[in-house]
């Protein structure tokens, strides 16, 4: 039970600190600094998709050839589609961008900003919750050490990304308080949508190799849509490169020598 309240709470706690830099730093974050940072977001989730999500998902199956894979091709299709669902039905805007996506809403600019960060967060709790779910029930395929080392890696990734979330706030005309609550509340989907998936694992555990892929699909859709783009517009787009290339490094070796 403590190693499932860490596993739920270190995400949500990389988030809060991170918007938390808000209250102490002046200036915002330089533009070099925010791809560097994306970059490494963006390497983590992709590390962590393939090596914590994709590669268990298989062997839970037990099976071989093609239908080892099989529930990894339905569940990755099926992130991606429920995050392009969730792309085009729920009203948000990027920080760097001026035009609003999704549909047409009376909605205040600093609310779709929040709301394309919980879009945003939504997957990365979702794969907590699904890994925590398959270290429960199966400790063979996925070691609770190994869910862990996921958490930490989404938490790790979550403290410049509070920051990157909570410094455009206050850029716009939001007090330090009221941007920094904006910033803790964004990762509070991460728990919310963990605390989820572990419930419905729980009672369809057949599915938790179609879950974890589902899961993964929601992350790379991320990583694609938003922050490889994001690290790659203007100038220093390298250091986005080098942060993704840290990134994934770091959340490969969390989940070998962790797991």
């Amino acid at each position: 039970m403590d190693a499932l309240l860490v596993g739920l709470a270190l995400p949500f706690l990389g988030t809060s600190l991170g918007a938390a830099c808000v209250l102490f730093i002046r200036e915002k974050i330089p533009q070099l600094l925010q791809k560097a940072l994306t970059g490494f977001a963006a390497g983590v989730m992709v590390a962590a998709s393939v090596w914590s999500l994709l590669i268990p998902s298989m062997e839970m199956t037990g099976k071989d050839g093609f239908m080892s894979v099989l529930p990894d091709v339905i569940g990755f299709a099926l992130g991606i589609g429920f995050l392009l669902l969730l792309d085009v039905t729920v009203p948000h805007q990027h920080i760097d961008e001026e035009k609003s996506e999704g549909p047409k809403s009376n909605l205040s600019r600093t609310s779709k900003l929040v709301f394309a960060v919980t879009l945003h967060n939504i997957p990365e709790g979702m794969a907590v919750g699904v890994a925590l779910a398959a270290a429960i029930d199966h400790n063979a395929y996925l070691p609770m050490a190994a869910a862990i080392a996921l958490s930490l890696g989404i938490a790790i990734q979550n403290f410049p990304e509070g920051a990157i979330v909570s410094m455009p706030l206050r850029a716009i005309g939001n007090s330090r308080g009221k941007s920094f609550w904006m910033g803790v509340l964004s990762g509070l989907v991460e728990p919310i949508a963990a605390i989820i998936t572990i419930l419905l694992a729980s009672f369809v555990i057949p599915v938790l190799p179609y879950l974890l892929a589902f899961a993964a699909g929601a992350m790379m859709y991320v990583v694609v849509e938003e922050l490889i783009p994001e690290t790659q517009e203007g100038t220093h787009s390298n250091w986005g490169t080098i942060g993704f290339a840290l990134g994934f490094l770091l959340m490969m070796i969390l989940d070998v020598v962790l797991g």
